[in-house]
Formats: C-alpha cells, sequence, structure tokens
C-alpha cells in the first residue's frame, strides 16, 4: 500500500481538489452510506452490496464530491462491531462503486487502522475517522498510503460520549486537537491538502457546545488553511432545535445548517440527502 496516492498522481490531485469548495462556489457534498443495521438514520442503512451501489451512484449523479461508507454505527451509546465484520460490511461495497465509477471520489468512516488499511486497498482515497487519529496505526496507515484523512474530534467513546461531555472553553479545546494532531500529521510529511477537519458535532458535546462550535468555524482553519468538514446531518442538534425528535422529520432543519455553512465557507458537508443539499446550494450559490 505504500505511496499509494503518488505526490504527482492524478487521483492525488482529485482528492485535494475534492476537500476544497470550488473558487467563487459553495460546499462540496459527501453522501453518506451506511452498511449498517443501527445507524440512528434507518434511512441511509443499507442490507446489500446492489443497494448500496444503486444508491451511491444516484448521490454522484445528483452532485455529491464524495460517498462516505460507514460499517459500524457511531451514534451516542452504540456498541462497537468486531473489525472483520466491519471490514465484511464495508470493503466489497468500496470495490464495487469503484469498479462501477472509477473516477468517484470514496471515503471510509472508520476508527480502526485494520479497517481503513483495508479499504484503502480497495479503492477508498480518504479515511473519515471519528476519534481524530488517537491510534498510532491509524496515523501509520495515513503516512504509509498518503490518503486524504478527516480528523475528527470526539470526547470519549461512542458508548460514553454523551455522558455529561464539559468543556472550560469548546472551541478553544477542541479546535486544538484538531490543530494539534494535523500540524503533527503534515510534519510527518503527510501534505496538508489532503487534510479536512471536522468539529464533530454530536460527538461528545451538548446543545450548547454544539451551537458554539458552528458560531466559530474560523477556529479550526489554523494558519495552514485546513479544509473544514461539517456533519450535522438529522442530528439530535436539529431535533433540539426544531423540537423534531424523530430523524426522519429533520431535513429542514438540516437545510438551514447547510446554508450557514454556504455564507461560512465551509468546504464540505456530510449528508444523507445529496439532491435536497444540492437544489438548495445551487440556489444560494447563484442568486445569494
Amino acid at each position: 500500500m505504500e505511496g499509494t496516492f503518488g505526490p504527482n498522481s492524478e487521483r492525488r490531485m482529485l482528492i485535494a481538489d475534492g476537500l476544497r469548495r470550488p473558487e467563487g462556489g459553495t460546499c462540496r457534498l459527501m453522501g453518506v452510506i451506511n452498511a449498517t443495521p443501527d445507524s440512528f438514520h434507518s434511512s441511509s442503512r443499507t442490507s446489500t452490496v446492489d443497494e448500496a451501489v444503486k444508491i451511491g451512484l444516484a448521490m454522484w449523479d445528483a452532485g455529491a464530491t464524495w460517498l462516505d461508507i460507514g460499517g459500524e454505527s457511531t451514534r451516542p451509546g452504540a456498541e462497537p462491531v468486531a473489525v472483520d465484520e466491519e471490514i465484511s460490511r464495508v470493503v466489497p461495497i468500496i470495490k464495487a462503486l469503484r469498479q462501477a465509477r472509477p473516477i468517484g471520489l470514496i471515503s471510509v468512516d472508520t476508527r480502526r487502522s485494520a479497517v481503513a488499511r483495508a479499504a484503502v486497498q480497495a479503492g477508498a482515497d480518504l479515511v473519515n475517522d471519528v476519534s481524530g487519529l488517537r491510534d498510532p496505526a491509524m496515523i501509520e496507515v495515513v503516512l504509509e498510503a498518503k490518503c486524504g484523512v478527516c480528523i475528527m474530534h470526539m470526547q470519549g467513546t461512542p458508548g460514553s460520549m454523551q455522558t455529561q461531555p464539559e468543556y472550560s472553553d469548546c472551541t478553544l479545546e477542541v479546535s486544538t486537537q484538531l490543530l494539534e494532531t494535523a500540524r503533527a500529521l503534515v510534519a510527518a510529511g503527510h501534505p496538508k491538502n489532503l487534510i479536512a477537519l471536522d468539529p464533530g458535532v454530536g460527538f461528545g458535546k451538548n446543545l450548547n457546545h454544539n451551537i458554539e462550535l458552528l458560531l466559530h468555524p474560523e477556529a479550526f482553519r489554523g494558519v495552514e488553511g485546513f479544509a473544514l468538514l461539517w456533519g450535522v446531518s438529522r442530528k439530535s442538534l436539529i431535533g433540539s432545535i426544531t423540537g423534531k425528535q424523530d430523524p426522519k422529520d429533520r431535513l429542514a432543519g438540516t437545510l438551514g445548517v447547510a446554508a450557514v455553512a454556504h455564507y461560512e465557507g465551509v468546504d464540505l458537508l456530510r449528508v444523507h440527502d445529496v439532491d435536497e443539499h444540492q437544489d438548495l446550494l445551487s440556489v444560494l450559490d447563484t442568486v445569494a
């Protein structure tokens, strides 16, 4: 896997471009495909490779730049799955998507280094690590492959993260941890244009923490100008603000946050509903 994405490779240039909103344009979209039986939004779950490929192709055709394939639910209170099980869920989908759309950009949503390695070998372009590269072995995988990486902040683990999360200064603490991790990766030889940062809305934060993070996107760029990703689609944050308890009823609220992301210069939005987001962002990009 060493040097999977060479310094002058077309693939690396596609990844770097895909992590940035176009100049003068709007957010890029990352469509969510969950190969899980227990992800919080039931409509995002897929049970077969063929179903996942059909959904993925439709998302790309609707305007998604990325597809994010996950094999372990990281919703609050989720139980971990075995590494072999997670690999068996995501790798066949990644291989099938890569065959169906060779130029499409694919991300794997995992916090396990063995899963990340298998996914990159199967054709994934980016590792989306909700644990923020806590595992040194995950750092080795990313450095070896020179693939894209999204570093997300999470306080605790999925099973415990929403049990009274505490910060003295949420924005400062989250941004400092993310920027320190990203800078260490760059110092170890990873290209900074292949790194995106995600403040981790809903991952070890209460409502006030989440709102604070969304109000200060500039804190996560650093002097390096790292790419910024928001993942807020249909989350409890939306439910708390709107009173909609069922994730199925949170699309309008989610689109409201997407509009904020457009105006705040966010590069990437990880979403369940690509078509609706593309419509919204196209209108904002044209008339706003």
